[in-house]
């Protein structure tokens, strides 16, 4: 892929999302973010500054849902795919059970990374989910991160605590104290955050710790002029619509009358999704209370996509139960249209136009509005628009002057302006033409692409110049391992270094001199702090990887950027607690002090006696416990959770970075090296080996040097051609 221009990569990751006919509406994580994400993907690849621009989302393969979200690439046009990698199996879930699989999307996005030879410019994350992914990118390949809340976890705590529900139950549901804690990090790590009106700065990011540490951006969404055109377009004899258009327009009409007696009325329109926040009860109740406003138009609520509400969530479910409760409440039947569905892609720029060459009016009625996209949509139109007196609304009537702002939260003031509006044609068609004028001037997606690629070559700039102020090597650990295909992995004591470390500052002098293609990792039973203490004593440069406490953790780079997804993975069925519960009972083990106790190990040490670990395997399987149980140099007991081991983790590197088993050389002396010694890595056992190595010997691929320690390492290297295999082929 060619290098000139900006590659930059978006991640929305939640969410049924595709380039076209969006599914707006069908659930709670379908809504406006999707449609925006997809647009901003558009309009970026418009722009000649950007050579490519990746969306990155969640695969989702599943009988309930179409088969477009099962596609790995969607080619949306020359510069713009739609990529969706898989994580938490293939199933569509919710947002809020994404959490725990998120580290798995970050391992396996860096795999697609590393397969397209090509790091991104910038990551943008939309949400936090996709926040969280975009700053574990951004901090592990050396690149600007950008972030896009569109709704943030404080604002809906307070939201949800004022409207009576449990602090318990909030935290089952939403997991909200885990999604604020990750919106705190992400504050403190982006380097932009874009936004889509003044008041999310200062009323929403306001209640944040870290609201001072990024940089803000307001830089409000648009809208696409060619779909949401004015409605009087279509009584002009030049006009040409699609048959798409005829038929979505025919379509809509025939759904309308269905429900109407009189069709011929002005329409008070409101499109949403079925939430409380929303209030279509409110705008029911303002519409049912009013006899006057009930003979001057019909009601048409749009409220998202549904087939059966029985089967639908608890606050979807209720909504509309409440709706069709207040319809037979006001006796509605005649004067309002509830459809069950439309298409976004054609239907709803139409019932914009349709409502407004009846003279009618756009409500939003929600109770709050970050920012209200499709405000700007009907006003592009021509429709007039009621909203909240809160959040974008108030930014979209000051620049555009296209209707009113009311307290939704009282249904008298949302009927007194949709009367004052539908009867006085004069400021109809005022407010109509200044949201058609107005709105192509303000929102548009060519303006907000153009501001963003403004700032975010700012910001890209700043960031470089950043590097250099504080002496940040130029390649990131993300960027070295991406160019790797060669890893040389060694344990530390007796292994790099020993009893004899005469060829020690030969084997650093050499991997020094072929760090372009080799990468150096050490894999160690020690802690981490202990492992960097013992290499700085005997003066070995960092190295690229640590595997540190018998394969419990991972570290990356210089500045130990921790494996979270090696975390993720080898938690599963691990009860710390009940390992150490269950080994109380043996005399002959003694529990080793703090500093060699972690989170994914367990430490004893233990002398050689008849029978001893098949007593312990024996009580652990007994206790239905899952584990990986070492014991080396006749002395150390390590228990770990049954995915971790040293062998595990090269393995977990292979998958994640890209590199073949076979292009691994490790190097080991004892009984916690021996399962990564093992299979297709090509290994070097040191001549000072302990006697459990015996076990190896006659396997393929694994030798057994004369000379010990860094001596050993550097006859294995020899041995195998190492450095010869991986040196760059010259074309």
């Amino acid at each position: 892929m060619p290098s000139d221009g900006m590659y930059i990569q978006l991640f929305s990751i939640h969410g049924l999302l595709r380039a076209e006919n969006l599914e707006l509406g069908r659930d709670a994580d379908t809504g406006g973010q999707i449609k925006y994400v997809v647009e901003l993907l558009k309009a970026l690849g418009h722009r000649e500054e950007v050579q490519q621009v990746d969306l990155f989302t969640r695969l989702v393969a599943e009988k309930t849902v179409s088969e477009d979200y099962a596609q790995s690439i969607e080619q949306v046009n020359d510069k713009c795919r739609i990529v969706r990698i898989q994580c938490g199996g293939r199933k569509y879930m919710r947002k809020e059970l994404l959490w725990p699989h998120l580290d798995e999307y970050v391992d396996k996005t860096i795999k697609f990374i590393k397969r397209q030879k090509r790091i991104p410019d910038l990551v943008h994350g939309h949400y936090p989910d996709a926040g969280y992914v975009a700053m574990l990118l951004g901090e592990i390949f050396g690149v600007p991160m950008v972030y896009t809340g569109h709704s943030l976890g404080r604002s809906k705590l307070n939201r949800l605590s004022n409207d009576g529900m449990a602090e318990g139950e909030i935290e089952k549901k939403y997991k909200i104290d885990h999604r604020i804690h990750m919106e705190e990090e992400i504050l403190k790590k982006a380097d932009l955050v874009v936004t889509s009106t003044t008041q999310e700065i200062k009323d929403q990011y306001g209640q944040y710790d870290n609201k001072d540490l990024p940089l803000f951006k307001v830089i409000p969404p648009g809208l696409d002029i060619e779909k949401f055109y004015p409605f009087y377009h279509d009584s002009l004899p030049e006009s040409e619509k699609s048959e798409e258009e005829l038929y979505a327009q025919a379509s809509i009409l025939e759904e309308l009358h269905r429900f109407f007696k009189h069709p011929d009325r002005p329409l008070i329109l409101s499109l949403c999704r079925p939430d409380k926040r929303k209030n279509i009860a409110g705008l029911i109740k303002a519409y049912g209370e009013d006899l006057e406003l009930q003979s001057m138009a019909n009601l048409a609520v749009f409220a998202g996509i549904r087939k059966d509400i029985s089967e639908m969530e608890d606050n979807e479910r209720d909504v509309l139960t409440e709706i069709l409760l207040l319809m037979d409440k006001y006796d509605l039947y005649g004067k309002i249209a509830i459809p069950k569905k439309h298409d976004f892609e054609f239907e709803v720029p139409e019932l914009y136009r349709i409502a407004a060459e009846k003279k009618g009016v756009f409500v939003n009625s929600g109770l709050s509005e970050p920012f209200g996209i499709t405000l700007i949509e009907s006003a592009a139109c021509g429709l007039p628009i009621i909203a909240p007196n809160d959040g974008g609304p108030m930014d979209i009537i000051k620049n555009c002057e296209c209707g009113v702002l009311v307290d939704t939260t009282v249904p008298e003031d949302i009927a007194i302006a949709a009367k004052k509006i539908i009867a006085e044609s004069e400021t109809w068609k005022q407010f109509s033409k200044a949201g058609i004028m107005s709105i192509r001037e303000h929102y548009t997606w060519k303006r907000h692409a153009a501001t963003y690629i403004k700032e975010v070559k700012r910001t890209i700039s700043s960031f470089e110049t950043d590097k250099i102020s504080v002496a940040v090597p130029s390649d990131a650990i993300g960027r070295r391992l991406a160019k790797l295909n060669y890893l040389i992995i060694t344990d530390i004591d007796n292994t790099l270094i020993g009893a004899d470390n005469a060829q020690l500052e030969t084997l650093i002098q050499l991997l020094k001199a072929h760090r372009d293609y080799i990468g150096f990792g050490v894999a160690t039973g020690r802690s981490l702090e202990s492992a960097k203490a013992h290499l700085q004593k005997f003066s070995v440069p960092p190295p690229d990887i640590f595997i540190t406490s018998v394969g419990a953790e991972i570290y990356y780079g210089k500045y130990l950027h921790y494996g979270r997804g090696w975390d993720t993975h080898i938690s599963a069925q691990w009860d710390r607690k009940k390992i150490v519960r269950l080994l109380k009972g043996f005399s002959f083990l003694a529990y080793q002090n703090e500093d060699n106790q972690r989170r994914y190990k367990v430490s004893y040490d233990m002398k050689p006696g008849k029978d001893r670990l098949a007593m312990i395997h024996d009580r652990f399987l007994r206790n239905k416990c899952r584990y990986n149980l070492i014991y080396s140099h006749n002395k150390y007991l390590d228990i770990l959770p049954f995915r971790a081991s040293k062998g595990k983790a090269i393995r977990y590197l292979s998958y994640k970075w890209e590199i073949p088993l076979t292009n691994f050389l490790v190097c080991g002396d004892s009984g916690n090296d021996e399962e990564m010694l093992r299979g297709e890595p090509k290994a070097v056992v040191v001549g000072n080996y302990s006697t459990e190595m015996e076990a190896l010997k006659g396997l393929r691929n694994v030798y057994f040097a004369k000379q010990s320690c860094a001596g050993g390492i550097l006859e294995g290297i020899e041995r195998y051609k190492f450095i010869k295999k991986a040196q760059p082929k010259v074309k």
